[in-house]
């Protein structure tokens, strides 16, 4: 597990900043400025900002089934439970309708973050006074496990897209704060390499949307450059190539492909070959013409126990890169090594905004 200076933890925020471009706006401005020692300080000040944004609309709600015993009609009548009730001499009918209500999956969540939070140690104590206050409208939502939240099974629309950066930010405190061993008691709190690899992917990827209009920049399937005869009963066969980011700009391409490892130079031997084979074939897959207008680049964060690492590479007509994406810098100097990347693969210098 990593621990993380206060420079990448800053960066952090402004990695959030554009993945979640929600966090964009006046009530963030003040995360800016304040310095944060540990990961978790800083989600808290997120969360806080968010929720008291999030109050002033109203907290989400939604139609949930209820099952109640009532002395009128509401819904539909359970028969079997209003007979058993009459059994018992009860004059109740036991009806299950919709109700709209606060206490849904989100709020539940948000809830029992805000728990875990106010037990977490690394939390400043000024931080825990604000989130006891936001936990008394959360009077009526019910506390969850939180190791039972199905993640996958979350949905956002039009009416509850301002809660999709509040959820991520939960995922993100929950997976660190739940790691622990069997005997139950805690390891120290971590952010884990798979939440910052995801949110690495998109925030490289997000960066370019919002800076460089003129590129287009999305997530394509590469398809499988298959000759010959007909192979499609045989394509079930072959793995999907999901591209990262894809930079494209008039004829040329740039396909980015993200790593994060916790120990790069370390692990970097067995897992070069394996990244340099699935670039390589994204590559020449999409470069059906040979035109060499499609490059590729696997692009890695880098940590304090990494040096830098800048290597390309003409592998059959394709320009091929690696190079570490320094993640503990200043974030001007993050700035500095996406804008030169642009520069460098295609020629532009497209940096708007």
């Amino acid at each position: 597990m990593l621990k993380y200076k206060n420079s990448f933890i800053q960066n952090i925020y402004y990695m959030l900043c554009y993945a979640f471009k929600v966090l964009q706006q006046t009530n963030y401005e003040e995360v800016e400025s304040e310095s944060f020692d540990n990961i978790y300080d800083l989600f808290a000040e997120i969360l806080i900002k968010g929720l008291n944004k999030q109050l002033k609309q109203g907290l989400h709600k939604e139609y949930v089934e209820k099952h109640k015993n009532l002395a009128t009609i509401r819904g539909k009548v359970n028969l079997r439970d209003s007979l058993a009730n009459k059994m018992q001499r009860k004059q109740l009918l036991v009806c299950e309708y919709d109700e709209l209500s606060e206490d849904n999956s989100l709020n539940q969540i948000l809830k029992v973050t805000m728990i875990l939070l106010l037990k977490e140690p690394s939390v400043k104590k000024e931080k825990k006074a604000k989130m006891r206050k936001l936990m008394l409208y959360f009077a009526n939502i019910s506390i969850i496990n939180p190791r039972q939240i199905k993640w996958q099974n979350l949905q956002f629309q039009r009416n509850n897209q301002t809660y999709r950066m509040l959820i991520n930010i939960c995922k993100f405190i929950i997976d660190g704060l739940l790691l622990s061993t069997e005997a139950g008691t805690y390891k120290t709190p971590t952010f884990s390499d798979e939440n910052i690899e995801m949110l690495f992917e998109r925030f490289v990827l997000e960066y370019y949307k919002y800076h460089y209009p003129h590129l287009k920049v999305h997530r394509p399937h590469v398809k499988w450059h298959l000759v010959g005869e007909d192979f499609n009963e045989g394509m079930t066969f072959l793995p999907q190539m999901k591209t990262d980011i894809k930079l494209s700009y008039q004829e040329k391409s740039l396909i980015i492909d993200t790593k994060f490892y916790g120990q790069i130079l370390s692990d970097f031997e067995k897992y070069k070959s394996i990244n340099l084979y699935q670039i390589f074939s994204y590559v020449k897959n999409e470069d059906v013409n040979r035109t060499g207008n499609v490059s590729g680049m696997l692009l890695y964060a880098k940590t304090d126990e990494t040096k830098n690492i800048e290597y390309s590479f003409n592998m059959d007509g394709n320009r091929i890169g690696v190079r570490t994406l320094d993640l503990g810098q200043e974030f001007i100097g993050i700035k500095g090594q996406l804008d030169g990347i642009v520069r460098e693969y295609f020629g532009l210098e497209l940096y708007l905004k």
